[in-house]
Parts: C-alpha cells; sequence; structure tokens
C-alpha cells in the first residue's frame, strides 16, 4: 500500500473539532487554524493535505439535503486536484451524508471517506486523532498501478471501515460508534491495515464520474408499531407534497392485518407515491412473501428495500424522485443496487 498523494481534509463541523469552555464545561466549535494545531501528527505525515472549513460549522443535527449539494459542488471543484477527500463531520447524522453522497456522485473513483470522533479532538482521551490521521492515510492509498485502494464512500470509525450506505449509528458513547450489520467491512486498522478487497466496489475508470446536485425530500419515514392509529396516520399520507415513504416494518418486512392501513398504502401508491419497506431490525432484510402479513403489503403496492439501512432507503429515494423518472423505472432503480447498498 502506498500512502503518499493529495488529499483534501474537508471540515463541515462536529464533536471532533469542538474545545471546551472550561467556566461552563459546554462544548463549541474551534477554529480550524486551532484544530489543525491540536493534531502534531499532522507533521509526520507523507501524503500532503489541504484543508476547507465549512464557515459556520454545522452542527450534525442541521445537516440537510442542501447542505450536501454544497459538499458534491466542492468535491466536484476539486476532484481533480485530489487523490481522495476525508470529511469530518457529525456522527449523528453522518450515515446519511454518507449514504447521500454515494448516491449523488455516480462512478466514483477516488476514495470519500467520513471520520469524526466522540470526544473532541484537544481532549486527552479522544478518538478524534487516530480516526482523522488513519482516514487520511486510507484516502490517499493506493495500488501499484496507481489506483486508489478504496474508491468509494465510507465511514472509518474505530479501527473499521465501513461502506457509506451500509452504516449505522450503533452506540452514543462508546467509540466504536458505527457498524455495517449487512455487510462486511472493507478495512480492518489494527497494527497493520488489512484490506478486503472482495467486498470493494470497482469503478469503470473507462466512464466519466458525474455529479448530481438535486434530491427531492417529500418523503417521510413511518415506523409501524402496535397501536399505530389512522387518524394521524391518514394526515400523513394525505398530504399532497408526499412523494415517498420509508415504511420500518417488523422482521422481515410484516406490518399488522388492519384494513385501513392497507387502504392508506394503496392509494397513495396508485397516486404516484413510492412506498419502501425495511425492517426495523438493525440486520437481516425484507422478504414479503414470507408471511401473510408481508405479502398484503406487496399486493398495496408496497416495494421492498431489501437489507437496506434506512439511512440508504431514504437519501435513494430522495436522490430517485429528484431524477423525475417514470415511476416503473424508479421502482425498478430502488430495487437493484446503485451503490452497493442492497444485496438481492
Amino acid at each position: 500500500m502506498t500512502r503518499k498523494g493529495k488529499v483534501l481534509l474537508i471540515y463541515t463541523g462536529g464533536t471532533i473539532g469542538m474545545g471546551v469552555n472550561h467556566a461552563t464545561g459546554a462544548l463549541h466549535p474551534l477554529d480550524f487554524n486551532n484544530f489543525v494545531n491540536n493534531v502534531p501528527e499532522f507533521t509526520y505525515l507523507k501524503t500532503a493535505v489541504d484543508t476547507y472549513q465549512f464557515t459556520p460549522p454545522i452542527d450534525s443535527s442541521d445537516m440537510a439535503p442542501e447542505l450536501w449539494t454544497r459538499l458534491v459542488s466542492l468535491i466536484e471543484e476539486k476532484y481533480n486536484q485530489y487523490d481522495g477527500f476525508v470529511i469530518l463531520h457529525g456522527t449523528d447524522t453522518m450515515s446519511y451524508t454518507a449514504s447521500a453522497l454515494s448516491f449523488m456522485i455516480e462512478n466514483l473513483t477516488k476514495p470519500i471517506i467520513l471520520t469524526g470522533s466522540q470526544l473532541p479532538i484537544g481532549q486527552l482521551r479522544t478518538d478524534g486523532k487516530e480516526n482523522l490521521i488513519t482516514s487520511i492515510e486510507l484516502a490517499a492509498a493506493h495500488n501499484n498501478e496507481g489506483y486508489p485502494l478504496v474508491p468509494e464512500v465510507s465511514i472509518y470509525f474505530n479501527g473499521q471501515l465501513i461502506r457509506g450506505n451500509r452504516s449505522t449509528k450503533r452506540n452514543a458513547d462508546g467509540f466504536d460508534a458505527f457498524d455495517s450489520f449487512n455487510y462486511p467491512r472493507l478495512c480492518d486498522v489494527g497494527v497493520n491495515i488489512r484490506f478486503h478487497e472482495y467486498a470493494i466496489l470497482k469503478p469503470n475508470y473507462s466512464k466519466p464520474t458525474v455529479m448530481h446536485k438535486e434530491l427531492n425530500p417529500n418523503i417521510v419515514i413511518l415506523s409501524l408499531f402496535p397501536g399505530i392509529q389512522e387518524n394521524i396516520t391518514k394526515h400523513i399520507f394525505d398530504a399532497p407534497e408526499l412523494e415517498g415513504v420509508i415504511i420500518r416494518s417488523y422482521g422481515s418486512g410484516n406490518a399488522p392485518h388492519q384494513q385501513w392501513l392497507m387502504n392508506l398504502l394503496s392509494k397513495a401508491s396508485e397516486r404516484g407515491v413510492t412506498i419502501v419497506n425495511i425492517s426495523q431490525c438493525i440486520s437481516g432484510k425484507v422478504e414479503m412473501y414470507r408471511y401473510e402479513t408481508g405479502h398484503q403489503l406487496q399486493t398495496a403496492g408496497v416495494i421492498s428495500g431489501f437489507d437496506s439501512t434506512v439511512e440508504a432507503a431514504a437519501t435513494k429515494l430522495m436522490h430517485l424522485k429528484a431524477m423525475n423518472l417514470p415511476n416503473e423505472e424508479l421502482i425498478r432503480l430502488m430495487q437493484i443496487p446503485l451503490a452497493g447498498e442492497i444485496t438481492i
């Protein structure tokens, strides 16, 4: 593995770039120059690193589609100047951003690695330094032929590199904040760095990379639960702006035997609302044909999200809805992997 090259480090915000107000104990964003000064290990990197800062920094909770478009525009502008990109990001919505970028950048040929930390980088026990330094090394890593080793959108955290659109935040307190429950890790980092080549996407280097900057956020994520009420759910489905629904169903794709629910789903599907069924379970996949409670959803026009995460399903639907495709084509594309997000 060769680590030389040039990487653009993009600071959007998040805990990794926070400082502590010693009077109040509250966290506040650091100036990016101070942030870099907290990482003296930068001077030992063989990789050249340029930096870009979002001003003001964006709290992870405030991440939104227009900011994903801003990121894609920045990467498009700098794409030919760098071997890879590292995005510093808050952990709460990192999986959403990683998923969105994986769909918005078609035929990605360079690494885009998102990372962050659970403790600010200036604190003694921070996990931020290792996450940052290793992410830069991975973003610059290429083989003897000069091709990048991980040319896809991924998340690096706590010694693991995982596909971005397969990731879910699993731990609010521990350093092992993310996991990929339905897909193998792309790389394990310990004393040695072990790439799992069979799991890494292979782009078509003979074709161009295409940047998509439009998203349609007129969707909703609906979790089923015992006691879900018709009068409340009906308000959601009656919204004239509604164009897509991600249903988080039980187990392998099951829903309660409630005729009112099937009626709402059928009417919405008939008017062009795309309804995607994913499981509330963090591992496993939707198989609506297994039980009658799942088969009834198929009859109502609901399509399978297979083993998609909620983050990937939502951002993929936003991406496809913005392309103004015929409904049949949109449904087809939702049910095939565009960037390794599902397994059929």
